[in-house]
């Protein structure tokens, strides 16, 4: 039983062994589409399964009558590769290839006595194979590959489990390759269908430029480019008809290499499109033709093509409406090629929009000419309203209609009826190889007779050719003479009569007049009606004018006179000068009608500028302009008598020529009237007056304005001196009390030594007799009863806090003495530093703490500072004015928030009061900053701190003079500045910028 047991397991390992193998190629098929993949990995895992020593797979090719070769293999070591090997079995056609489609298994255990022919024989031979086992692989239900799993080594029993494990392998590897088939299907699908939208994208592109608003030309070049690129061509051309079918190529894109066609290729005659009159073209069919020479074209045809280097072509029509217009080629020129639906398709597609585009193009180019037939007519009509000169009006309309029809001639012929229809020519434009007709008579004795009538009605003539019209010689003969070859004639009416004809000549060649310049003609000649109907009326009212200047001129002068005294009394009502200007030039220029009125003031050098002046709108001002030199002026008596541009009169202030009162009729020359003369120099007499009473007002204003700024400075300067007289006695009343001190507090200073010295010897006599000696009874009583001990000890501390006490008197006066200074009045170099200090020593006693508020810190930032030559006392005062002004600002910040919180019933914070001063060399500047947090300084106020006077502190509390002082110190008299930052809430600083320099 033992053997069967072994040998059943084995078996079930082995049975194990093929279902792993096969799940795993089952695995790779599902993971994998390439096929490449799925073999290697399948022969490597069958090979170590069965282990054979060779597994390959064999690709048939179908094409080659069953040659095939082997794509992938894996053999063990020793072993020859048959790796790409070409194999080819004449009898396999004949024995196998039938089977193997039916799915049959060969299983050979041993090929030398398998039976089989000896051409199979030889091949397994040469491959080195003892026994072979092969499967068919089908795709489709056709035979694909052969499965191959040799034994070289030594024959082979295969056993049906391997069989089947084999065969199960092939079903396998068959769904593969049934499935990569149909993936590369897809892709081939997916690429196509790419291929188609890009297409699809490249047509849409090229139809957007087609259908956007350029020209004509754009468009065909960048189509063909498009077209070329997306076909992969080597030449793209657009051909276009002429109306004998004939043809001409306008445009292409052409590969690097081929010869344009463009511009090179002459006029192209193709006798088939000729006598089919455009053949499959004019119904809108291609033409596709992949080879020229198998196509079956004619000799002429395929002459012409080589001409064109092509050597297979694919065109599609383009319609221009109903229409052919022409066609779009792509030519191959290399080699003959198979043209794709899809291409000629796009062609199609290209090929109809261009006809839009053409279509869109000229329905454009005529609705261009209809708009510039408009615009003439128009600007005919605008001419005609705006122009009351018929010459005038004629010469613009003739050569606006010559531009717009593109005529070789337009006249305008007037008739005269007292000579039977004869006229001339009396307007003209003509272009310079034509003769010019202007002042020609013309007589046709027939005109009477065949036209005359037909023109009254409103006839127009058109004529495409006069040769080929049924005219009389006599008539012929008048054309003839002008070089007329073909003309269009429309009447000109006046109130209904036939007053002369608008004539359009053609010289060079006939000419075939569309039904829209015939229609422009007609409306051109009836605007000319109403321009010589307007004529009429503008003579007859002309007349009337005339009648009616004079009683209108009567009329004016009595209206200048009461203007002029309207213009007198509004100069007497006025003493500004600028004002007596303005109104005077202005009524001037209203009394005159005149379109400017200036005055002209004379420099002392007579020299001389405008100096005010009243011009009609849209007349340039002559306020500004740059002044006037005249060195003589003629006094002519016929001056008067000639038409002149201005006139002008003098304006005198007493006897003194002070400038001219001009008038200007700039438009045109003027002839001036005497009374219109009169009148201005009536005005300039009154303007003088006018001038000489401003003159008067304005020397009492500044005379006044002189008083008023004098007695200004005046108070000033008293005030000045007033408190400079109170500081000089301030600082002598200083300088008095300090020497008064100093003299009784120096004798006691130097006396405390000597006190010193006399009480130390004192006391070491004391000491030295309490030692050595036996005290009297009375004497120690008396010691016992003075506490000896006690004044020994303290008689010296006393001695000391005297002498204290009189060095700290000292300081102040030494202070007192160095903020006075009344020895110091001229400039001296000093130190800064000891000014300050002096300061705020004198100041101390308001720095220290009271019943009303703390003590106020002061914080010294003191940089280091070289002499500075200024006046001591004067800079002494300025820094007692800001400091005093920081400590009043610090009070009154302490007192606004105490009493904010006593009236909440809070407790008061402590509040920081701090000034902060600070002294820095900058620059040759010696800049000291003093600084508070105290409430600040609004804008409104900070603005004005420096003026005289100006204080915000309650009356008698200040004079409003220290800072002002203060800023005559730093600024006139130490060249220097002094500023003032404030933020309100936040504190003040004053900047004070001394030049250490002169």
């Amino acid at each position: 039983m033992e053997p069967n047991s072994n040998f059943t397991e084995n078996q079930l390992q082995e049975q194990l062994e093929q279902q792993k193998a096969l799940a795993n190629a089952i695995v790779r098929i599902r993971k994998s589409l390439d096929l490449e993949t799925i073999f290697q990995t399948t022969v490597t895992q069958v090979r170590q399964l069965l282990n054979a020593d060779r597994v390959a797979v064999f690709q048939f090719d179908l094409e080659k009558d069953w040659e095939g070769e082997f794509i992938s293999e894996d053999v063990a070591l020793g072993w020859d590769s048959v790796l790409a090997l070409k194999v080819y079995d004449h009898c396999f056609g004949e024995q196998f290839a039938s089977s193997y489609q039916q799915g049959r298994v060969q299983a050979v255990a041993d090929i030398y006595k398998a039976g089989l022919s000896d051409c199979h024989l030889e091949i397994l031979s040469k491959f080195q194979v003892q026994s072979n086992l092969v499967v068919p692989l089908s795709r489709e239900n056709e035979l694909w590959g052969l499965l191959c799993i040799h034994q070289c080594s030594e024959a082979r029993d295969w056993k049906e489990s391997e069989i089947e494990f084999i065969r199960q392998i092939a079903d396998h590897l068959s769904v593969a390759i049934q499935q990569v088939k149909h993936f590369h299907e897809v892709q081939l699908q997916a690429a196509k269908l790419a291929q188609a939208v890009q297409r699809d994208q490249v047509i849409a592109q090229i139809v957007d430029k087609i259908r956007s608003p350029i020209d004509i030309e754009t468009i065909f070049k960048s189509t063909t480019q498009e077209i070329c690129k997306l076909l992969q061509a080597d030449r793209v051309a657009i051909f276009r008809f002429n109306p004998d079918w004939s043809g001409n190529f306008v445009a292409e894109s052409v590969v690097s290499g081929w010869t344009p066609l463009v511009g090179v290729q002459p006029t192209i005659f193709d006798t088939y499109l000729q006598h089919t009159q455009g053949g499959r073209y004019v119904d809108n069919q291609t033409f596709t033709v992949n080879d020229i020479y198998q196509a079956g074209l004619t000799d002429c045809h395929i002459t012409l093509l080589e001409q064109f280097q092509a050597k297979s072509f694919a065109t599609a029509p383009i319609l221009q409406g109903d229409q052919l217009w022409g066609v779009i080629a792509a030519y191959q020129n290399a080699s003959p090629r198979q043209w794709q639906s899809y291409e000629v398709e796009s062609l199609i597609k290209i090929g109809t929009q261009i006809g839009v585009a053409l279509r869109h193009h000229k329905l454009l180019g005529y609705a261009q000419y209809q708009a510039e037939q408009q615009k003439t007519l128009t600007s005919v009509i605008t001419r005609i309203r705006e122009s009351l000169d018929l010459d005038t009006i004629l010469q613009t309309t003739v050569t606006e209609v010559r531009k717009m029809l593109q005529a070789d001639r337009v006249t305008v012929v007037r008739f005269d009826l007292q000579k039977d229809w004869e006229g001339e020519f009396i307007s003209e434009d003509v272009v310079p190889e034509c003769n010019s007709v202007i002042t020609e008579k013309v007589y046709d004795y027939c005109f009477g007779e065949n036209f005359a009538t037909l023109y009254a009605q409103g006839r127009v003539n058109a004529i495409a050719d006069i040769y080929q019209q049924n005219f009389s010689g006599c008539y012929v003969q008048i054309l003839e003479k002008f070089q007329v070859r073909a003309n269009m004639v429309a009447p000109l009416l006046k109130k209904g009569e036939l007053w002369g004809l608008l004539c359009i000549h053609q010289c060079k060649a006939p000419r075939d007049w569309q039904p829209s310049e015939i229609e422009f003609t007609s409306q051109i000649a009836q605007q000319l009606g109403v321009a010589l109907k307007q004529d009429s009326y503008l003579k007859q009212v002309q007349m009337q004018v005339v009648q009616l200047a004079e009683a209108t001129e009567r009329e004016k002068s009595m209206e200048r006179q009461e203007l002029l005294a309207a213009t007198i009394d509004k100069i007497r009502q006025s003493l500004d000068i600028q004002t007596i200007f303005r109104t005077t030039t202005q009524a001037v220029r209203e009394l005159l009608e005149v379109e400017r009125v200036a005055i002209y003031r004379f420099n002392s050098d007579w020299s001389g500028k405008f100096v005010a002046d009243s011009f009609k709108d849209g007349w340039k001002l002559f306020a500004q302009a740059q002044p006037m030199i005249r060195e003589t002026f003629e006094d002519t008596d016929d001056d008067n008598e000639l038409p002149r541009n201005e006139t002008f009169v003098p304006i005198r202030e007493g006897e003194k020529l002070w400038g001219l009162l001009v008038a200007y009729q700039n438009s045109q020359p003027r002839y001036w009237k005497e009374e219109e003369i009169n009148l201005l120099a009536q005005v300039g007499v009154q303007f003088g007056i006018a001038i000489q009473q401003a003159e008067l007002l304005e020397q009492t204003k500044r005379q006044t304005l002189e008083l008023t700024q004098a007695l200004q400075e005046l108070k000033q300067t008293q005030t000045r001196l007033i408190q400079g007289e109170k500081m000089a006695g301030l600082g002598q009343l200083l300088a008095g009390v300090a020497h008064e001190i100093n003299n009784p507090i120096s004798f006691i200073f130097g006396n405390l030594i000597h006190l010193n010295e006399y009480t130390q010897e004192l006391l070491n006599v004391v000491k030295l007799y309490r030692q050595n000696s036996s005290l009297l009874p009375t004497v120690q009583q008396q010691i016992d009863k003075t506490d000896l001990d006690f004044l020994m000890e303290d008689l010296p501390k006393t001695l000391d806090s005297m002498k204290v006490g009189t060095e700290r008197i000292c300081e102040i006066v030494l202070s007192l003495r160095n903020f006075s200074r009344t020895d110091e009045v001229e400039l001296k170099p000093v130190e800064i530093h000891e000014g300050l200090d002096s300061t705020l020593l004198i100041l101390g006693h308001r720095l220290k703490n009271n019943n009303k508020r703390p003590a106020i810190e002061i914080v010294k930032e003191y940089g280091s500072l070289p002499l500075l030559e200024c006046y001591p006392a004067q800079l002494n005062q300025v820094f007692m004015n800001l400091l005093s002004n920081s400590i009043d600002a610090l009070e009154e910040k302490f007192k606004t928030i105490h009493e904010n919180y006593l009236n909440l019933s809070q407790r008061c914070p402590i509040i920081p009061l701090i000034i902060w001063i600070s002294t820095q060399a900058v620059n040759n500047q010696i800049v000291i900053r003093i600084a508070d947090n105290g409430l600040g300084i609004p804008e409104e106020v900070r603005s004005h701190i420096f003026d005289p006077f100006f204080t915000t502190k309650a009356i008698g509390k200040g004079t409003g003079l220290g800072l002002s002082i203060s800023y005559q110190i730093v600024v006139e008299k130490h060249h220097g500045q002094i500023k003032c930052f404030s933020k309100p809430g936040e504190g003040t600083e004053f900047l004070i910028e001394i030049p250490t320099t002169s």
